[in-house]
């Protein structure tokens, strides 16, 4: 596939299986290619898919791009579009952070599941977006863990739904030593899954009754120099 701008990566392949490029992918790739990094920034994407925000800001800033996903085709297809686009990706398969274990980074980005309603299972497409009853399973544990992967400096880009609690994100990138707040956000209509679990929702009060659209966000925490 191609898209017309040249800011974004020109070129890629979707496995079957990965998660397919949607809006917020965009959203979270002009926010990173937007941040000012050093020439060769140490970065790292999160729940990478095809990779495409990690690909654009690793484009942008010369940098060195590693991806994490717990997909093997997910990885593939992260190695295959850093290899169409003349970019170097270290590709690895597993759980969030683990594999990054004592490393550092410039920019973390990451557009983890966030759709309230089932758990993530361990194996299938749902992994992508399934994110427990409240949506925070994977933003809780990133909050939580990235001040400790972060280079001084270094910035962390997250893509959140504001059905998923707003502030209690931004408080816990504050408890973590970050200051934190919104880089960019895009209104639209409720996507399928959201709109099909719209009672579920508006009866734990994650949805406004009769709510049709919804922000994303992507969020920006940054740690001291």
């Amino acid at each position: 596939m191609t898209i017309e701008t040249e800011a974004h990566p020109s070129r890629w392949v979707t496995l079957p299986g990965v998660f397919q490029p949607r809006s917020d992918t965009w959203l979270l790739a002009d926010a990173a290619r937007r941040e000012p990094l050093p020439t060769g920034a140490r970065i790292l994407e999160l729940c990478a898919g095809p990779a495409l925000a990690g690909l654009t800001a690793a484009r942008e800033h010369d940098g060195q791009l590693t991806t994490v996903d717990v997909s093997r085709r997910a990885a593939l297809c992260a190695a295959l579009n850093g290899r169409l686009n003349g970019v170097r990706v270290r590709a690895l398969r597993g759980d969030l952070f683990e594999p990054v274990t004592g490393e550092r980074f410039d920019l973390i980005v990451a557009n983890p599941p966030y759709v309230p309603g089932a758990d993530p299972p361990r194996t299938g497409a749902a992994r992508a977006w399934e994110a427990g009853q409240d949506g925070r399973v994977v933003i809780d544990r990133i909050c939580a863990h990235a001040s400790a992967r972060l280079a001084p400096g270094g910035v962390l880009l997250v893509v959140h739904s504001e059905v998923c609690g707003l502030e209690t994100t931004l408080s816990m990138l504050r408890d973590g030593g970050l200051s934190a707040g919104v880089a960019t956000r895009q209104r639209g209509r409720l996507g399928p899954l959201l709109r099909s679990r719209r009672r579920t929702l508006e009866a734990r009060g994650l949805l406004r009754p009769g709510q049709a659209t919804e922000d994303v966000l992507v969020l920006r925490g940054q740690a001291p120099r």
